[in-house]
């Protein structure tokens, strides 16, 4: 499945959604769907906030207009696969990028601390999946890979 999606905040319900449907023919349980939906949320979340910079109200040195990514929204694409069981989920964007990736990754870490984001976007992402690969080029964008191997579903069509 692959979806592109403007850089806007409503639609990071929408890829929760998107990705919630696209596994649900595995039955999975209720653990397996609330961890990858906060996954694919906190990526996406990452993508239009820190990628953009695309809040409403918000610039680069605080005035009250809207930061160009308002006026014109950049694209999250996220790409799922389903090999097997093992799910891989990219999230992608072509904003600003990553200087400090080790940097970024560390918990509580966050370059919008005025906006009460928390830094633990990362953290989330590895504690919920199995395997987080994080991949960005300053000026250019990042690439979010992570997998998860679906335990669910194993009672299925096994015999007492």
């Amino acid at each position: 499945m692959e979806i592109v999606f403007d850089a806007v905040s409503c639609n990071e319900s929408f890829a929760r959604v998107a990705v919630a449907a696209f596994i649900t023919h595995l039955n999975p349980t209720l653990e397996e769907l609330a961890d990858i939906k906060t996954a694919v949320s906190e990526a996406v979340t990452n993508a239009i906030i820190h990628g953009y910079e695309n809040l409403a109200g918000y610039s680069r040195h605080g005035e009250s207009i809207p930061a160009y990514s308002i006026v014109h929204p950049g694209k999250v694409r996220m790409h799922c696969v389903l090999d097997g069981d093992m799910l891989s989920i990219e999230i992608t964007d072509q904003g600003k990028g990553i200087e400090d990736i080790k940097k970024a990754m560390e918990p509580l870490f966050t370059t919008k601390p005025e906006l009460d984001r928390s830094g633990m976007g990362f953290a989330f992402m590895e504690a919920f999946m199995d395997d987080l690969e994080v991949e960005s080029t300053p000026g250019k964008g990042t690439r979010v890979h992570m997998w998860k191997k679906m335990r669910c579903g194993d009672w299925i069509g096994k015999e007492d």
